[in-house]
């Protein structure tokens, strides 16, 4: 049986109801990475791929190293309660494309509202576990611009389309473009336009430079993309990827 076939008989209003008591986004402080930052930080976790009832990827540009040691099922990830809320988040999002987008919408805003109250700069990471356009999504289908709406917080991710690094350059959206083990040409393209990327070593010891630009130790924290430009955020191999013989890790 799979994670999404406890959703099968799921209507819209079972959805909506469920997601009127439980949240999509999730705290930075229940990822170990996440809660280094030093913005608060809201993320949103959905199931990756292929892995939803209509075999959708969420993950357009995902290579096979990258499916292989996604960390999908690493910390938290491995507990099938975590599996089955992301997953139901999924279902959500791929059926009721619309009113999730909504009940995103609203809790951005009472985020937002949040450190407004507070004076601070919150930070939204929307691909915990996915690699999708949700900037885009909702002017599309909502007609909001998210990045001018909510001045009281930036956005960040990473992401393996290269058109997208390139889309939001200049914009309150940071993008660090991940390396794979068949996308070096784009990889090193983004690096010269100014860009950042994520490149995943397999040793402990983080080397100072990886072809001509600076590494920075990416483990740190999650939000380190957003006080760190044109450099590559160095990351540990972890879970699956400590096995990994594609080429995803170096």
């Amino acid at each position: 049986m799979k994670i999404w076939d406890k959703f099968a008989h799921w209507t819209k209003e079972d959805f909506v109801e469920y997601f009127q008591k439980n949240s999509l986004l999730s705290k930075g402080s229940t990822n170990s990475k996440t809660a280094k930052n030093t913005r608060e930080t809201r993320i949103l976790y959905l199931a990756p791929a292929f892995q939803n009832s209509t075999g959708k990827t969420v993950c357009s540009h995902a290579s096979k190293g990258c499916t292989d040691s996604c960390l999908f099922s690493a910390g938290r990830g491995a507990f099938q309660s975590v599996q089955v809320a992301r997953s139901r988040r999924t279902e959500f999002f791929i059926l009721y494309r619309l009113s999730f987008l909504f009940f995103l919408y609203c809790e951005i805003r009472d985020f937002d509202e949040k450190m407004k109250k507070a004076g601070k700069i919150g930070a939204v990471r929307l691909n915990g576990t996915s690699d999708l356009d949700f900037v885009y999504l909702f002017e599309s289908l909502l007609q909001i611009r998210i990045l001018d709406e909510f001045q009281n917080l930036v956005f960040y991710d990473y992401t393996k389309n290269p058109a997208r690094v390139k889309r939001y350059k200049v914009s309150k959206y940071n993008l660090c473009f991940s390396r794979s083990e068949c996308n070096d040409k784009d990889t090193l393209q983004v690096l010269s336009n100014g860009g950042t990327v994520s490149v995943v070593f397999r040793e402990d010891e983080l080397p100072d430079t990886w072809n001509g630009f600076r590494v920075v130790d990416g483990d740190k924290r999650d939000d380190l993309m957003l006080d760190n430009r044109n450099v590559v955020l160095g990351l540990r191999a972890k879970g699956k990827a400590k096995k990994d013989v594609s080429g995803f890790v170096i």
